[in-house]
Order: structure tokens, then C-alpha cells, then sequence
């Protein structure tokens, strides 16, 4: 029978074009809308590394005022300073540890015939590859030994490998970084990580980093800060080194710990860590430590914005008016139709038979109307490119999983349309109906 049902549906579409096209349009306006907006905030609230999210925990330190928190309620500062930042470093007390922090300099490529230019720069320890499944394209990760020694390697992504050494591969080659020469140990292949959750200060949506260098080179090479620097007291004393010595916060830390016991361990670890620091003076507010894992880090720092979840309730509230403007159209053309209605009735047919007959019209129509938002949502994502810029560029991709939830959102709300009105039409009395025919 449903492939009657679906043949008299096509019968009815094309004897009545200019209804059923009005809402085809309607659907395919309140499908793409919410498509659009759908796939946004599912891009910006996915899990970006999913075998392992649920190990790998930021780390945070209360080491602020004694008068006021870093962030209301009682939040500790979304970063931590050099000095702990290092002294956790050195501790190794986790299964894979990395303090980092952002910078930027000038890259000189060795032609002589190519300008230098601005790269920017992720200052990290060796551990921060494997932790967070940086894919190689040459070479590997520098050592551990290298970052306790202050060696001068990085690690370059494809794009300044193509740019500085034509696109060979350059493990083993001097770079030249701020005016030293760096040692090549391995070149990165195209990496997509959305969000960017290793660093969402600096910007969740942001690419990855062009160079990564020893956390180390801070200091050595006196950097600038990169991203958001917040101090609750003034350095004691001038120059760099009383900065980096300092209570203001500049440096990220993440940890990889496996298990749950390991997780415990670790909190153990830094809550003791703190009570040493309070003794020499430091760590003036209660007790305040934090580790949160991916997902959790990601919802403390608000990475979906509400900006966007307001779009899309929005955008919802628009497919609604276009399923009441569907809904009239579609009680406007089956009351076109009591006449066969009646006469189905008169010979046999049940409620339920027609009933389901218009039910399928009302999906046929979801359906085609779904595949013209789908084109109508991939307009709108490419505006939203052209809006923002190429930094948006991974959150405008319609994936498989988004097709298929257009599809079966059209569905849905065609048939939630076509409930009332196919209701309506299958309560005709036929006898009266027949009566003034």
C-alpha cells in the first residue's frame, strides 16, 4: 500500500504545483535556517578528541587575591604563572604533562629572495604531541631531555614547511626563529582541531600554531606574551625575569591521566603542592584547585557562544511559522479534495487508509523540501564564511550526520504538519458530502 500511497502523492503534487511547491518552499526555508545554525553549534560543542577526552584534564591553581576571586563564583584564574607552571613541570607526577603558552615571531627563510615574515609560535614540552595526536608528516616530537637541556629544535607545520623549505623534507635543517637558528626535528601534516581546546584563551576556533618550540625558550629568548596576561599584584621588581617570576598568569597546563586512581593521585599531588606553597607565602586563598577534562573545560569557558544558541533557538522559531504557514496550506488543498474523499469512503475505504494516504503526501513534501534546504543551509554557511572569515572554515561543513538529521527533521515536521490537516479531511461525513455533489 505505500507505494500506491506514495503514487497517488506524485499524482497530487503535480496536479496542484503551485500549492505544493509554496510548501515545499516553506519547509525548505525553516529546514535550512535551522541547518545552518544546527550545524554551527554542533561543530563548536563537538568532541574534538573523543578516545581520550576523558583523559586529559586542564589544570588549575588558585593563586590569587586574598580579597577577591580571579572569576566569579569563586573561580579559580583560567591560567596559571611561569613558576607553577614549571614547578609542576618538574614534578612529573602525571602520565604525560605539558605546560605551554602562545607567542610570535619572525621566521627568516634561508633563500635569501623570500622576506622574512611573522609565524606564530606554541611554546610546549614534548610531551604536548602524543598527548593531544599531532600527526606527523616528517619527523617526530623533539625529547624530553631537549626541553631539560634548552635545546634550540621546533617542530614546523606543513604549511611553513611548503613556504621556508619548499615542501621537502627539512627534519634535521636549521630555522631561523627571533634571530636563532633552530634544528628541524619533525614537520606537522595538516591538522584540524575543532575547537582548538588545548588553548581556548587565545581562541577556540583559531588554526593550529605555524612553529612549536621549547617551553623553555620563554625565558632563554625573552619572548612576548601571547594571549590574555592578568596579574592581582604588580611584579616585584623590573625587567623580565621579575615578570616571569611574578603572580600574573600567562601559561596553560594540561595533564594525561589514564585512570581514575591516576586522576585522584594527581589532585593529591597539587592539593599538597599548594600547602608547600602556602608555607613560603604564597597561595593566599583557600584551597581551590581544579582538573576538567575536555568536555568540561570546553563548557566552563563557554566555547559555544550564546550568541550562537540564541541563533538557533531563533532559527527553530522560524521553521515553526513556516510549519503553520504549511499547515494552512495544506487544510487549503486536501479541502479542495472532500469530494474523493467522500467517494473513497462511500466504497470502502477507512479512516485510517486515508488518513495515512495524506500523511505520506505531507512526508513526500517534508523530503523534498529537506534536500532544498539542505542547498539552502550550504548558501547560508558559505555566507556565514564570507561574514567571518576563514577561521570559521571547519564550523561550515555540512557532515553526514547533519544531511541525514536535515532529512529526518523535514520528515518529522511535514508529518507534525500534516497530522491536523489529514485529520480533518479523513472526518468528513461522506454521506452529507455526496449528498450536495
Amino acid at each position: 500500500m505505500f507505494s500506491y500511497y506514495l503514487k497517488l502523492s506524485l499524482k497530487s503534487i503535480r496536479k496542484n504545483p503551485y500549492l505544493s511547491g509554496l510548501m515545499m518552499i516553506a519547509i525548505a526555508l525553516g529546514i535550512g535556517a535551522s541547518m545552518t545554525t544546527i550545524t554551527v553549534n554542533y561543530l563548536m560543542s563537538s568532541n574534538p578528541i573523543p578516545h581520550k577526552s576523558e583523559q586529559l584534564y586542564y589544570v588549575q591553581l588558585d593563586s590569587w587575591s586574598p580579597h577577591f576571586p580571579a572569576e566569579e563564583p569563586n573561580e579559580p584564574p583560567d591560567q596559571m604563572t611561569w613558576r607553577d607552571a614549571n614547578n609542576l613541570m618538574d614534578a612529573q607526577q602525571a602520565y604525560r604533562q605539558t605546560a605551554m603558552a602562545s607567542s610570535g615571531a619572525v621566521i627568516e627563510p634561508p633563500d635569501r629572495d623570500n622576506k622574512p615574515f611573522m609565524a606564530s609560535l606554541r611554546l610546549n614540552f614534548s610531551d604536548f604531541f602524543p598527548m593531544f595526536d599531532a600527526p606527523f608528516l616528517y619527523g617526530r616530537a623533539w625529547e624530553y631531555a631537549d626541553d631539560k637541556a634548552g635545546n634550540y629544535v621546533a617542530v614546523i607545520s606543513k604549511e611553513i614547511n611548503d613556504r621556508v623549505f619548499g615542501g621537502e623534507n627539512s627534519v634535521g635543517r636549521p630555522i631561523t626563529i627571533a634571530g636563532q637558528q633552530f634544528t628541524v626535528t619533525g614537520v606537522l601534516d595538516d591538522w584540524v582541531l575543532v575547537p582548538r581546546f588545548y588553548d581556548v584563551t587565545t581562541g577556540a576556533f583559531k588554526g593550529t600554531e605555524d612553529v612549536y618550540i621549547p617551553f623553555a625558550m620563554k625565558e632563554l629568548m625573552q619572548l612576548p606574551n601571547g594571549g590574555n596576561t592578568n596579574c592581582w599584584k604588580s611584579p616585584e621588581g623590573e625587567g623580565f625575569e621579575a615578570f616571569l617570576q611574578s603572580e600574573c598568569v600567562n601559561y596553560q597546563m594540561w595533564v594525561e591521566l589514564p585512570t581514575q586512581a591516576d586522576k585522584n593521585a594527581y589532585m593529591a599531588f597539587l592539593n599538597a603542592y599548594v600547602e608547600e606553597q602556602k608555607a613560603l607565602g604564597r597561595f593566599p586563598r583557600p584551597l581551590n584547585n581544579r582538573l576538567s577534562d575536555v568536555m568540561t573545560w570546553m563548557e566552563n569557558q563557554e566555547v559555544v557562544a550564546d550568541d550562537a544558541q540564541m541563533m538557533m533557538w531563533m532559527a527553530f522559531l522560524f521553521l515553526l511559522v513556516c510549519l503553520l504557514n504549511t499547515i494552512g496550506l495544506l487544510l487549503s488543498k486536501f479541502a479542495t479534495r472532500t469530494g474523493d474523499i467522500s467517494l473513497r469512503r462511500a466504497i470502502g475505504a477507512t479512516r485510517s487508509a486515508i488518513f495515512s494516504q495524506y500523511i505520506i503526501e505531507s512526508a513526500l513534501i517534508g523530503v523534498i523540501g529537506g534536500l532544498l534546504g539542505l542547498g539552502l543551509a550550504l548558501l547560508g554557511l558559505q555566507g556565514i564564511k564570507q561574514l567571518y572569515g576563514s577561521f570559521v572554515s571547519d564550523l561550515v561543513e555540512l557532515d553526514l550526520t547533519m544531511v541525514m538529521l536535515a532529512i529526518a527533521l523535514s520528515i518529522v515536521a511535514s508529518i507534525l504538519a500534516g497530522c491536523y490537516p489529514a485529520w480533518r479531511a479523513c472526518s468528513v461525513p461522506p454521506a452529507s458530502n455526496l449528498k450536495t455533489q
